[in-house]
This record gives structure tokens, C-alpha cells and sequence, in this order.
């Protein structure tokens, strides 16, 4: 990775696999394992970590998994008190949420993992989505009660803040099931947001209105939206199979064309496409489908220009990487010791494990020269040990000719 444009595409798994692609050549880069991730469930902190949430069938406590870029196997594992699935960090890299099938988010503190505060987001259902608006300041969370929740990011990160407070500042009520994702655009709290549901439904909302400004039903349940750069187009991930888009009305974000005509694009997943991201400034789209595919779409063109690795299983989620591990070799975030990662990320994620591969037989080899080398330092001293002992008997014969000639 060369340059601030260069971006890596994440895909992971319920089957414990994160796959790193190139998103400008297709190239599989590398591995990251042992994470059962589920849907939502994967994240990038700041621009040097990965972040993956691990649901293990056999205790009824989670957990989250943080992976450097160098190394395919987790750093650090954060205990959560119940299986977690969204998660959500902030842009400086210090705090992450994760959001519980109890219908609680969690706030952590990184890299400790210390739990600042659990609060209570949809009434005992399950967390959805989150999503942290264009400006780090509102956590949106979507949950399986139909709700999205809206939460000052400050006031969930001040342990000092009274818990008897609602810490809701606002709540979008009007899907009939669960919301499976989130966008917000620009504008901070004047922004327009989009959220999805399993009720087949695109619904636009902004801050200073409670009902839904619009609402498109699509024939299909809907597992993602997103939003071009400048907020002129939308794009949702269908369980047909299919993207659809439509335009967002040209000099007024808050609203959609009204009576506009929904594209569904001709070129279709075998199977439901459950993540999609905008890459390459908005020009390109990636989308997953949960049968292990990977795609990169010319948006203006609508049709697929390249396909990214082989089919790797299942696909429970996809995030796109950009301008991470750029930094001046001295940087340390909030005692991540960062100085190998802001100089050595530049290289591919793929050389990058080979080294680590690498590092590893040498690792290997050093240890058997040790030994070898402490069986022979041993060895010489036996050895030492024996001239020694039979040099010490020739001089005591020595002595004792001496003192017979002496008589």
C-alpha cells in the first residue's frame, strides 16, 4: 500500500476466516483467523487495527478479537459479558461499542478493553447495526425492536454521567422488524440518515423530524445501504440477489425524487447480498454475498469489473480498509505501540505475513542452534573437565618423582 487511495477490503465469516483483499487488483492479500464473526460483527480501529466480534458456541459470555495487520492470529481478546455482534469505533482509534443480544451496547476502552459503561438501547431485543456518524459525535443503533436509537457519543463515554438519565437524545420508530443497517451522510446532525429492515423497507429520516421523510419498499428483505460521496445516489444489497438504486433529489439531501423509478442492476449474486461499501471515491461499489462471493462494480455502469479472490464460504460481513498504518514511525495511540505498525503496514498484508512466516522458521532455527549450541557448550565442558582432572594427576606425578629424587 502505497498511497492515501489504496484501500483493502475485509470480508469475514461465521467459520472463524477474515479474507484481506486488494480492492485495485482482486488479489487475496492474507488470512486473519480464529473469529467467528457474525453479522456486523467486524470493524477497523483507526488505521491500525482490526476489530472482529467471536461468538464461541460453547460459553455464553463473548468476546472480541483485535488483529494487528502483520499477523493473522488475534492480539488481544476483550471479554464481554453476553455474545456481541455490531460493533462501531471511533474514529481516533480509543473507544470501541459493541452491541449485545440483550439489547445493550457496550463501551470499551481501548487497548485495555475496560468497560466504561453498558447502557440499555432497545428494550431487551437484540442490537442490529451501529453506525458513528460522519463527525464522531451520534452512535446510531438499529435493533430487532424495529427501532434506531441515537446516542450523544460524549455522554456514553462519561463514567461520571447519571445512568437514571435517559442518554437517548433521539428515536426513529417506524420499521415493523428487525433494521439490518444504517448510513448517515454528511452534515453531522443535519444529516440525512437511511436505515434498512428485514420488513423489506428503505426509510430517510433527519434529526428535526421524527417520522420517516420517505419510505421505499423494495420485493425483497434488504441487508445493506449506503450512499454515494456526494449524496446523489443510494445503493441497497437485496436477498434476491440483486443491487438496487435511486436517486436521492438533486440540491436536498433530506429527501428522495418522489415517485422515482428504483434500478434493480441486471448482473445478480447467486445468493443474498449481505454487505456492500463504496471504494475508489465513490466510483466503485464492493458487495458479499453470503455465498462467498466478492464483486467490484463500475457504479456509473452498473455492471461488475472484477471479482476479488475465489469463493471463500460464507460471508457474514464486509468493511473497506483506507489510508490506514500512514503515520510518521513515532506514533503511539493510547499505549498501542504503534512505531512498527505506522512504518511496516505500507507493505502488502500478503508480504507482510510471508515475513511473519518467515520470521517464524527463523525463529525455529534459533532455537535449535541454541540448543545444539548449548549441548556442545556442554560437551567442552566435560571435556575441560577431563583435561583438567587427568592434567592435575600428571602433576601430582610430577611432584612425587621430585621427592623421591630429593631422598
Amino acid at each position: 500500500m502505497t498511497s492515501l487511495s489504496q484501500e483493502i477490503v475485509l470480508a469475514s465469516s461465521p467459520d472463524g476466516t477474515i479474507t484481506a483483499f486488494d480492492a485495485s487488483s482482486g488479489t487475496a492479500l492474507g488470512h486473519f483467523t480464529g473469529s467467528r464473526s457474525p453479522r456486523k460483527g467486524l470493524t477497523v480501529i483507526g488505521t491500525n487495527l482490526i476489530a472482529a466480534a467471536h461468538v464461541s458456541p460453547d460459553i455464553a459470555s463473548g468476546s472480541i478479537h483485535l488483529y494487528n495487520w502483520w499477523s493473522p492470529t488475534p492480539s488481544h481478546h476483550l471479554p464481554v459479558s453476553e455474545p456481541v455482534g455490531p460493533l462501531a469505533a471511533t474514529f481516533d482509534g480509543f473507544f470501541l461499542f459493541a452491541g449485545g443480544i440483550s439489547g445493550q451496547i457496550h463501551a470499551l476502552s481501548l487497548p485495555s478493553g475496560d468497560l466504561i459503561q453498558t447502557f440499555s438501547a432497545h428494550n431487551n431485543k437484540p442490537v442490529s447495526s451501529l453506525k458513528i456518524n460522519d463527525d464522531g459525535s451520534l452512535l446510531f443503533s438499529g435493533g430487532d425492536d424495529g427501532t434506531i436509537a441515537v446516542f450523544p457519543i460524549f455522554k456514553l463515554l462519561d463514567i461520571s454521567f447519571d445512568k437514571s438519565n435517559d442518554v437517548v437524545l433521539h428515536r426513529f420508530i417506524g420499521h415493523e422488524s428487525a433494521v439490518t443497517s444504517i448510513t448517515a451522510g454528511v452534515g453531522g446532525s443535519n444529516s440525512t440518515i437511511i436505515s434498512c429492515s428485514l420488513d423489506c423497507t428503505c426509510k430517510f429520516w433527519n434529526l428535526a423530524h421524527r417520522p420517516p421523510l420517505c419510505t421505499i419498499t423494495f420485493p425483497c428483505t434488504i441487508w445493506g445501504v449506503e450512499m454515494d460521496s456526494m449524496e446523489s445516489e443510494f445503493f441497497v444489497a437485496g436477498s434476491d440477489g440483486f443491487l438496487y438504486s435511486g436517486a436521492l433529489k438533486g440540491g436536498n439531501r433530506n429527501m428522495v425524487k418522489q415517485g422515482q423509478k428504483l434500478v434493480k442492476w441486471e448482473q445478480k449474486h447467486y445468493g443474498a447480498v449481505v454487505g456492500l461499501a463504496m471504494t475508489n471515491g465513490g466510483r466503485n461499489l464492493v458487495t458479499a454475498s453470503e455465498n462467498g462471493s466478492v464483486w467490484i462494480w463500475n457504479v456509473e455502469r452498473k455492471e461488475v469489473v472484477r471479482v476479488l479472490g475465489g469463493e471463500m464460504g460464507s460471508i457474514s460481513e464486509l468493511v473497506v480498509a483506507k489510508g490506514f498504518g500512514l503515520g510518521d514511525g513515532n506514533s503511539e495511540v493510547n499505549g498501542w505501540g504503534l512505531e512498527f505498525s505506522s512504518r511496516e503496514v505500507s507493505r502488502p498484508v500478503r508480504e507482510v505475513m510471508e515475513m511473519e512466516k518467515v520470521l517464524g522458521v527463523l525463529e525455529e532455527d534459533r532455537s535449535k542452534a541454541i540448543d545444539t549450541l548449548g549441548s556442545a557448550i556442554e560437551a567442552h565442558e566435560k571435556l575441560l573437565g577431563l583435561i583438567l582432572k587427568e592434567a592435575k594427576m600428571g602433576s601430582n606425578c610430577d611432584s612425587s618423582d621430585e621427592e623421591e629424587d630429593d631422598i
